[in-house]
């Protein structure tokens, strides 16, 4: 392993061990599933105190690049990110196909999908979730939290609401698996076509709750993405919630340059 932190470059020297580390993790030297060196290995290597190496170690969690075990030590992150275009996911082409958009690009990124569902049914709408569907607050409405997988690993937890009036003539959105193409092929089955989808993503650091729930180490960045999805009549048919381990995705949009 290749010592390139030089105690003259200014920056302190925690900071330069992680920058050494990331280098070496990207160019290989450090592979994929690999141990990354521990805090007595790095203070013999880089001659500096067990507090610096471990701040070194602790740059690093938030980059993407290790994850860190309770009692086992730091490795490399050996998945690369799955990238998400916003302008083919949702495609009607796909849920013809009987596709959901998670399984459209997992299968495009050569990974295996999953997905748990950890509940299906009614829930009162918050303040929030009653603005993005146009309903009062407290009104029901149908959940529907899932947690997927991608080769294994948890990547992202969702949870979808949709209007009561609307998901209770639809049996199939009461099931945990509703059929190819997911929700959104069920809707227009029904006659809900559906028109265009809003996002807004947001990042920020992952709670405790997410951190569990997604495998996470602490400090770990996340994607916050909420949707809506309008139908041709003008309605907010279903509003959705993502938390996204940062590190596992690429958001990729397609703008338009014209008026």
């Amino acid at each position: 392993m290749g010592i390139t932190a030089s105690k003259d470059s200014g920056k302190p020297r925690y900071l330069q061990i992680a920058e050494d580390l990331a280098q070496q993790i990207k160019a290989g030297v450090l592979a994929p599933g690999e141990k990354v060196p521990s805090e007595s290995e790095l203070m013999s290597r880089y001659g500096v105190s067990q507090g610096t190496a471990r701040k070194a170690v602790a740059e690093l969690r938030p980059t993407g690049l290790i994850d860190t075990l309770h009692g086992k030590g730091s490795f490399v992150k050996s998945q690369p990110p799955v990238r998400r275009k916003s302008s083919d996911r949702f495609r009607r082409s796909h849920r013809r196909a009987g596709k959901a958009a998670y399984l459209a690009e997992s299968e495009q990124a050569g990974k295996t999908p999953g997905v748990t569902v950890l509940y299906v049914g009614p829930a009162d709408a918050t303040g929030e979730i009653a603005e993005r569907l146009g309903v009062d607050p407290g009104t029901k409405v149908l959940s529907r939290r899932r947690l997927y997988f991608s080769d294994g690993t948890p990547t992202e937890e969702a949870t979808s609401y949709l209007p009561w009036d609307i998901a209770k003539d639809i049996p199939e959105l009461f099931e945990e698996n509703p059929g190819g193409g997911g929700i959104y092929a069920r809707l227009e089955d029904n006659g809900h076509t559906l028109k265009e989808f809003t996002e807004t993503v947001r990042a920020r650091l992952a709670t405790k709750q997410e951190i569990g729930s997604l495998a996470l180490s602490p400090g770990s960045p996340v994607i916050h993405l909420t949707r809506s999805a309008e139908s041709e009549a003008g309605r907010v048919v279903e509003v959705c919630d993502t938390i996204m381990a940062a590190d596992q995705f690429v958001l990729d949009y397609r703008i338009p340059a014209g008026d």
